[in-house]
């Protein structure tokens, strides 16, 4: 969607639009209410729903009227419905980036053609000059008998990594997973890491199969500003630029330092790996404009009825930022984010008002609505480090990261169904309707460290991204898949995502409708979702 003058009125009636669905049926979700949401979160008003940004003032503001209007109590910070997310933002001036190499090999690295590069901290300016090393994976796993720095020092170094995990061979099909990803494959993991034994710098080695998603994707992601929470003086010291290259970038550098990406990619995978010096220094320099904002969680709660369990509570999550404005693709520069993840959000929003219009279950119901996920879960990761209500009262946490705007399925699929009780336990209820759980198409991508849940699973509480499945009633065999790709391809962390006229809300209908279902069976069960015991997360719930 290009920006216009979009017409106040016009937005205006679609929130009435809202209004007037609800009137339809008392405890009933409808299509044309989560519609409502959908086009007003979606609309180029709110310019992209980036935190700290006039349009994610109005995706928050609009959030809480809502909950207002439905009788949902406040549960933020002061009795307010906001929780408040301080956010540094460090945007990388591109006319200062360069990114030079010298020594074995020399030349200029082009942004963002060949790699993308940002502040690791809220620094006015980063610079690293120092050698490359690469260092496999750069993974340290003393589960899986992995370590891929065998106790070199990389302390001010800048290290090249590659994305993903290392792949499981044939004679030992669940290292690392197996086919699914596990945290150490994860970008996040790696920086930390890298963080960890000193580094000056990380570039990861991007590839559209490993990374789950092409190089726009990164470029959208990261070629502007970005949000991080302020640093705890606890942590490592900052890496001075995080970044990405490409594949064919990282493989011309390194030949001409006499060095064979593929086959140092082959040595990678085996656990005899140790870190190669490359006599290859790169100098990588930029200014940033440095702003330390806030913005916010929207956290709202209906009691619950039994006053020796009110205090417990099923926390349903949707994130509301996008990406806001940036690169222009096609003269379009606003993010709208209709999938990722207005929809989400007015799945949410639709549960709340349907849940307020029925009787109170025994345990309270949390509704969180968080910030800045896009820029790696920071509204989430600062809600479950300052929790509106205690950490340990929270008996499950069920996510919503995409609704469904493609028509009713057959099957849904659950991040993190084989961690905890909560994947059977849904799967039961999806069983009653004639509905199946599908496991993951796409292990290897993460989705489980991808969204929200993570936060609140990493502090110890059960968590599930919940979502449709792939078999589309009414269409043939693929279809569902074929639009998913197409989507990854082509809309995923893109303008063009954006409302469409021939969105399918049925789905969303019963997406949401099971997911309401599912947090009341929780809140009135008589057992709590409890993590597996091989879990990473399990000991600490303990």
């Amino acid at each position: 969607m290009r920006a216009t003058r979009t017409s106040l009125l016009a937005l205006a009636a679609l929130a009435l639009a809202a209004g007037a669905a609800r009137a339809q049926a008392p405890g009933a979700i409808t299509a044309n209410e989560i519609d409502a949401h959908l086009r007003f979160l979606s609309s180029d008003l709110l310019e992209g729903r980036a935190p700290a940004t006039r349009g994610g003032r109005l995706a928050t503001e609009y959030i809480a009227s809502q909950l207002r209007a439905y009788g949902v109590q406040p549960a933020g910070d002061n009795g307010t419905y906001f929780q408040r997310v301080p956010i540094d933002i460090v945007g990388a001036d591109p006319a200062t980036i360069r990114v030079t190499a010298s020594g074995k090999a020399t030349g200029t690295l082009r942004y963002p053609d060949d790699v993308v590069v940002w502040a690791g901290s809220a620094a006015e300016q980063a610079s690293a000059n120092a050698e490359i090393v690469f260092v496999g994976y750069g993974a340290a796993a003393p589960e899986f008998r992995w370590d891929d720095f065998k106790n070199v020092d990389v302390r001010g170094k800048i290290l090249m990594v590659l994305v993903n995990d290392p792949p499981a061979p044939a004679s030992e099909a669940t290292l690392f997973g197996g086919r699914a990803m596990t945290y150490y494959g994860r970008w996040t993991y790696k920086f930390e890491e890298a963080e960890r034994r000193g580094a000056a710098g990380m570039l990861i080695v991007h590839t559209t199969e490993q990374a789950g998603y092409p190089w726009h994707t990164v470029v959208g992601s990261w070629a502007k500003e970005q949000r991080m929470l302020p640093r705890s003086p606890q942590l490592p010291a900052p890496l001075a630029f995080r970044g990405w290259i490409t594949d064919s970038a990282a493989t011309a550098l390194l030949r001409q330092g006499g060095l064979d990406l593929a086959r140092l990619r082959q040595q990678a995978a085996t656990r005899g790996f140790r870190p190669v010096a490359t006599g290859i220094t790169l100098s990588v320099g930029f200014r940033n404009r440095v702003q330390h904002l806030e913005s916010e969680n929207v956290v709202g709660t209906i009691r619950g009825g039994d006053p020796q369990l009110r205090d417990q509570y099923v926390a349903l999550s949707a994130h509301w930022d996008h990406l806001g404005i940036g690169p222009a693709v096609d003269g379009d520069s606003i993010y709208n984010g209709a999938s990722d993840n207005a929809s989400g959000v007015a799945d949410v929003l639709a549960i709340a008002h349907a849940a307020a219009m029925r009787p109170a279950p025994k345990r309270s119901l949390l509704f969180v609505f968080v910030t800045a996920e896009e820029s790696g879960l920071l509204g989430s990761e600062s809600f479950a480090q300052h929790p509106t209500v205690p950490i340990a009262n929270l008996v499950a946490n069920l996510n919503m990261d995409g609704g469904n705007v493609l028509g009713a399925t057959r099957d849904f699929r659950v991040l993190g169904d084989t961690k905890s009780t909560l994947g059977p336990m849904f799967s039961r209820l999806a069983a009653l309707h004639g509905w199946r759980v599908e496991p993951d198409d796409h292990p290897e991508r993460g989705h489980f460290y991808r969204s929200d849940h993570f936060s609140f699973a990493k502090a110890g509480v059960p968590a599930v991204s919940i979502g449709a499945g792939n078999e589309v009633e009414g269409k043939p065999a693929g279809w569902g898949a074929r639009q998913e790709d197409e989507y990854t391809a082509h809309r995923y962390h893109q303008p063009s995502d954006q409302y469409r006229a021939d969105f399918d809300l049925a789905g969303a209908v019963q997406l949401s409708s099971l997911v309401l279902d599912f947090a009341t069976q929780i809140a009135n069960g008589d057992v709590l979702p409890r993590w597996n015991p091989d879990a990473e997360f399990a000991s600490v719930r303990r």
